[in-house]
């Protein structure tokens, strides 16, 4: 693991992605003190606003403590449209470390401090709202939550199967081995996003946002595993004869322990690559539920039922906010997949020699 993480740090692209996703994941611990607004807010008056102006410099041209202005909207009758302007009639201080909506920190803790908001009556939307008023930037955080924690909780159910099934199949070989991973295969053979759209389809309507979120990470990890166990299986194959097993039976050691002391660590190189360069598939798997409306639901946030928002051609080119979450999408993707490359050649042998 030192080799690793000095690896990771010499690497450019991948140091970028670990600073990356250090930072996003940081955001996403405390996202209810860096969120102007509370998960919850709504103001239906605001629709579609677009992002606040922060001004430093008054209109004498002098410094300023940072202020912004609101929002009016105004009917253009000659185009039909909603349109915002500036209400220049009132200044609105923006303060910082200042309290504001209430919220319960990590869910326990009673707090009222923020780290950015602004005077009362005022408003102050860093990337515009949505179609009910509610703050991206807010729910951005909120969502963020869902959709960079899912892959890993669905890994912690997918592996310690993936790795128990390809571990008992590769070491017991024979018969065994031919029905156990003829069973995989034929996992393996269903269309997994087509499977997940059907299961997700048939969820009860009344279910809450969290037991739906458990039951897409139960579903993610059950198509999953079955690639994953094949490829241990195939490691367990070539490890089970060699001499440090041999003597484990020699002086009494169970199959099971053999199993698991013995060969699967020796996978860890493996499973550490797999690990990182599964997390991004995951993460896309739900955002693409969210999106079709299938996933997270609404009032709750997600990245990707928050991209649904931006499939109109309208809001692309006039609230080009909303296409936020695909951004972050993207750009999380990206690392998990410069961090898993990095990890899968420091850990090759043949690109070690190279």
């Amino acid at each position: 693991m030192k080799e690793v993480i000095k690896e990771l740090l010499k690497d450019k692209f991948a140091k970028v992605a670990l600073i990356v996703l250090g930072i996003i994941y940081l955001s996403l611990f405390f996202a209810d003190f860096l969120a102007p607004y509370t998960k919850d807010f709504s103001d239906r008056s605001m629709a579609y606003v677009p992002p606040s102006k922060i001004f430093t410099i008054d209109e004498n041209g002098k410094f300023s403590r940072p202020y912004t202005y609101n929002y009016v909207r105004e009917f253009n009758q000659n185009t039909l449209e909603m349109t915002y302007k500036l209400d220049r009639s009132q200044k609105y201080y923006l303060k910082f470390f200042s309290k504001g909506q209430p919220y319960k920190f990590l869910g326990i803790i009673p707090m009222k401090r923020h780290l950015v908001t602004v005077e009362p009556e005022g408003r102050l939307f860093l990337l515009g709202t949505d179609i009910n008023g509610r703050d991206v930037f807010s729910r951005l955080l909120f969502g963020g939550r869902i959709s960079m924690t899912i892959g890993f909780l669905a890994l912690f159910v997918l592996f310690p199967i993936g790795l128990l099934y390809g571990g008992i199949s590769g070491y017991f070989g024979g018969k065994i081995d031919t029905v156990m991973m003829r069973f995989a295969e034929a996992v393996m053979s269903i269309p997994s996003f087509y499977l997940l759209i059907i299961l997700a389809s048939i969820l009860p309507s009344g279910m809450t946002s969290i037991q739906r979120f458990i039951l897409i990470v139960v579903i993610l990890a059950l198509i999953g595993w079955a690639g994953f166990a094949r490829v241990v299986r195939g490691m367990v194959l070539s490890i089970k004869n060699r001499e440090f097993v041999q003597a484990a039976k020699s002086i009494g050691q169970s199959r099971a322990g053999i199993i698991i002391k013995h060969i699967l660590p020796q996978t860890t190189s493996f499973v550490i690559v797999a690990m990182t360069l599964s997390v991004p598939s995951y993460i896309l798997s739900e955002s693409g539920l969210s999106f079709l409306g299938l996933g997270i639901q609404q009032p709750d946030a997600s990245w990707g039922n928050m991209l649904k928002e931006a499939q109109e051609f309208t809001n692309i080119i006039y609230r080009p906010w909303l296409l936020t979450p695909g951004f972050l999408i993207f750009v999380a993707v990206l690392a998990f997949n410069l961090i898993g490359d990095t990890i899968r050649d420091v850990l090759d042998p043949k690109s070690r020699v190279r």
